[in-house]
């Protein structure tokens, strides 16, 4: 592993590419990325703190952004759910190895509405409506056959109808209050820069690799 090392040098970063907006600065980079790898585009770490201070991450989906923030869904009473209830503060962190960059967001994580969940809720696949319906995220099962068999039963109680919005499900957005650019270089001199919310200007500082 000690051996393994990847030499940087798809692009740069110069203060001169930066845009007053962070949410327009992440714009153009995603849009990049999505007309290559769209599936890679999307995938983002999501970690969250206990209130006893214990950190976790995972890999979610990219549902939306605009200037309020970054929007995902989720079970409420999974472990990033009741950690999100304990202490509402995250980050997120997007890599896309294939532009040899990073995103790294901080901020405060809120429930979306009840509407705006409902209507992406009904926008997804059926199986997949029935999949957040079936599963209660996080907890422990006896084994895959009983999940299986819920969901074949749920299936085949709503085929034809709309199946409910759980109420244990739903979306978060984090509002960014610092967003980080992460260019990979040549010889790690890595370049990065940060935009740091003071009141309702942002700030912009160039950090050290």
């Amino acid at each position: 592993m000690k051996n393994k090392r990847v030499d940087y040098q798809t692009s740069e970063l110069r203060r001169k590419d930066l845009v007053e907006s962070p949410m327009e600065m992440f714009r153009i980079w995603f849009e990049q990325v999505e007309g290559i790898h769209p599936f890679e585009s999307t995938a983002m770490t999501l970690s969250t703190t206990s209130k006893d201070g214990k950190p976790s991450s995972r890999v979610v989906l990219l549902k939306g952004y605009d200037e309020n923030g970054f929007v995902f869904y989720t079970n409420y009473e999974s472990r990033k759910g009741r950690e999100i209830e304990e202490n509402p503060y995250g980050s997120l962190n997007f890599y896309w190895p294939s532009q040899e960059r990073q995103v790294r967001i901080n901020g405060k994580l809120r429930k979306v509405s009840r509407s705006k969940t409902e209507k992406y809720f009904h926008s997804r696949p059926l199986r997949s409506q029935i999949a957040a319906l079936t599963s209660n995220q996080s907890g422990v099962i006896e084994n895959r056959g009983a999940l299986k068999k819920k969901f074949d039963e749920l299936e085949k109680e709503f085929e034809g109808k709309d199946v409910p919005l759980p109420e244990n499900w739903g979306g978060y957005r984090l509002e960014h209050r610092s967003v980080e650019f992460w260019q990979g270089r040549r010889d790690r001199m890595h370049d990065r820069f940060v935009y740091i919310k003071n009141g309702t200007i942002w700030q912009v500082e160039r950090l050290a690799p």
